[in-house]
């Protein structure tokens, strides 16, 4: 009788262990069953680490991704369509990181957790995006060869429209890139998602939202601007003598005099704090797809430093796609629709939408207000005619000798077009002219399409 009872122990033991191991494979199964299916040496999806299965398409079905009848990899049939989606979509072999043959490659070998990746027919699923192809194309004709990036989003829905970043090259017929080369620095990197840059009077609307909030007078101070200002020994210096100006002209004329007195009153901690809130400092994820985190600095009190770093500058850097991000928020009541890439479709397009509250509804409110003053105050209404803008530029200083990037951030209250947008233009100089005109270019097509 003992013998039966320890048999019958070690055996419950044994069925125990089975069960826990074959719970523990299960997990294990569904947290990591796309990776084990999605290695590179599985010959069924890959051909020399190259995907051979899948098909990605933009919003409107135009195919920026797919195989022809011999098996290879083909991409969009405009060149122009190929040039602008390039970083969205990724290259044959896999250089770009964040695109999306790279990024969303379980989806596109139609992978689930019943049948993994197996197909009858073998060619994968189709993955639609957000982008919207000819869009893109028309953003970077209007770049005209610049280096930079344009991004647009539904501030509503958090789709993001365009993607564009440059230099490019056509993935069907990559250049060889040598040394020494520099019409493609930088062309594997996508500019709007995985770079940083210093952000100029773009950041003042970081600033604002904090003098907003913690200076109770802002509303009805003045202030003097002589063209420059002495801070900690250095001097602060402004494009042009402003003489006597409120707080909405400051935003306006982007004084940099007046916000560095904004800068100082409010004190590193503060503006960190708003920096943080904003979601300048964190990488943001587009779908899984990692964005460059951005910085700021704690500066002393009273130093030139935190001066500069309250008006964009000192170590300031920020990715085009937070900028993007703020401004929905301030256009969407204080809350961003977080951005995403892929096409949402049956259930999940009728799904509460993903938002995460950057301002207050009443800070989101006022800044909204200020950023349409901007524009018919002193970037010129009549020059983005057609458009209900509210705007802010930036002209960062980048070093002696270089001239400044050029940012023009913002969104339009047009009826049916809830559009947020971030360019810049790298060495572009003026953020009204450059970055400006860019983006008058792709919302103008986006309104009209």
């Amino acid at each position: 009788m003992k013998r039966v009872k320890q048999r019958a122990t070690a055996t419950l033991v044994i069925a125990l262990a089975l069960v826990l191991g074959l719970g523990l494979y299960v997990a294990r199964y569904m947290a990591h069953g796309a990776d084990w299916a999605m290695f590179a040496a599985n010959a069924a999806l890959y051909d020399n680490a190259r995907l051979t299965v899948g098909t990605l398409i933009d919003r409107n079905g135009t195919v920026l991704a797919g195989f022809d009848d011999d098996g290879n990899r083909r991409f969009a049939e405009s060149e122009s369509v190929r040039r602008a989606t390039l970083h969205v979509t990724g290259d044959k072999l896999g250089n770009i990181g964040t695109g999306a043959l790279k990024a969303f490659d379980a989806r596109l070998a139609g992978y689930n957790a019943v049948t993994g990746a197996y197909s009858r027919v073998g060619r994968g699923a189709t993955v639609a995006l957000t982008i919207d192809a000819e869009l893109s194309a028309v953003a970077l004709k209007a770049l005209d060869g610049r280096r930079g990036a344009v991004l647009v989003m539904n501030y509503e829905t958090g789709e993001l429209l365009c993607a564009v970043s440059s230099p490019t090259f056509d993935p069907e017929n990559p250049p060889t890139i040598t040394d020494g080369d520099t019409r493609y620095d930088g062309a594997y990197l996508n500019r709007g998602l995985s770079s940083t840059f210093t952000p100029g009077s773009v950041f003042k609307l970081i600033t604002s939202a904090a003098a907003i909030e913690n200076i109770p007078d802002i509303r009805t101070r003045t202030f003097t601007c002589t063209g420059s200002q002495t801070v900690g020994g250095e001097r602060i210096t402004c494009p042009e003598k402003h003489g006597e100006l409120t707080f909405k002209d400051a935003l306006a004329v982007s004084c940099n005099v007046a916000f560095a007195e904004l800068s100082l009153e409010l004190g590193a901690d503060t503006l960190a704090r708003y920096a943080d809130r904003a979601g300048l400092l964190e990488r943001l994820s587009l779908d899984g797809i990692l964005s460059a985190a951005g910085r700021f600095d704690e500066a002393e009190a009273d130093s030139a430093e935190l001066a500069w770093s309250g008006i964009g500058q000192a170590n300031d850097l920020a990715s085009p796609l937070a900028m993007l991000r703020y401004v929905s928020a301030i256009a969407n009541g204080g809350e961003a629709a977080e951005p995403h890439l892929l096409l949402k479709t049956g259930l999940s397009s009728v799904l509460p939408r993903e938002k995460t509250r950057l301002l207050n509804e009443k800070t989101a409110s006022e800044l909204a207000e200020l950023m349409a003053n901007n524009v018919t105050a002193h970037y010129g209404a009549d020059n983005f005619a057609g458009l209900e803008l509210h705007a802010k530029t930036g002209t960062a200083e980048v070093g002696v000798g270089k001239p400044p990037h050029a940012w023009f951030v913002g969104f339009i209250r047009n009826e049916g077009h809830p559009l947020a947008f971030a360019v810049i233009v790298e060495n572009g100089g003026s953020g009204r002219l450059a970055a400006g005109g860019v983006a008058n270019s792709v919302l103008k097509a986006a309104i009209d399409n």
